[in-house]
């Protein structure tokens, strides 16, 4: 689904109406799930790297935490990097593996060595650069201390979520 197709909006209104039925207390747990639906309205696979990403700087920015409060600087550091790491391993494998091996394969071409296999047949996941670089922003401001840690897994969830596309 898209914002500008018919489909969403007949969505968007629904999403909207139920939201204000829905009590305060879990209207975020709505929005999390019409977020994640939207998401999946496109591939819903794709939606587990959604998870994934959320995951993966929900625990790290817990543990950036807990170091802070430890004074431990150094492991601190070490968390935000594997942070880093993992998410923009995602990105490269969907964005960029075919073209660093279509390069590679030039390379060797021209030194007259044997061809590396052909890369992945992979749909490129959308918003994926969007919802990675937002996991990660929220990770460094959480090392920089510039904003508090969301404890509650599935606020942070919806942050990353929300209407993702």
């Amino acid at each position: 689904m898209l914002f500008n197709s018919i489909n969403f909006l007949f969505y968007f209104p629904i999403v909207v109406l139920l939201y204000f039925v829905v009590p305060k207390k879990i209207r975020y747990l709505w929005l999390l799930a019409a977020s994640y639906f939207f998401y999946m309205c496109w591939n819903a696979k794709y939606a587990l790297l959604l998870l994934y990403s959320t995951a993966i700087t929900y625990f790290s920015r817990l543990l950036i935490d807990q170091c802070d409060k430890n004074n431990q600087s150094d492991k601190k550091k070490i968390f935000v990097g594997l942070s880093f790491a993992l998410n923009l391993s995602v990105l490269f494998l969907f964005k960029y593996f075919d073209f660093a091996i279509d390069n590679i394969n030039v390379i060797l071409t021209k030194c007259n060595l044997e061809l590396l296999t052909p890369g992945f047949d992979l749909l490129l996941p959308v918003g994926i650069s969007f919802y990675i670089f937002q996991a990660l922003s929220y990770t460094m401001d959480v090392y920089r201390k510039e904003i508090y840690v969301e404890r509650n897994f599935l606020k942070y969830a919806l942050f990353v979520s929300f209407f993702q596309s």
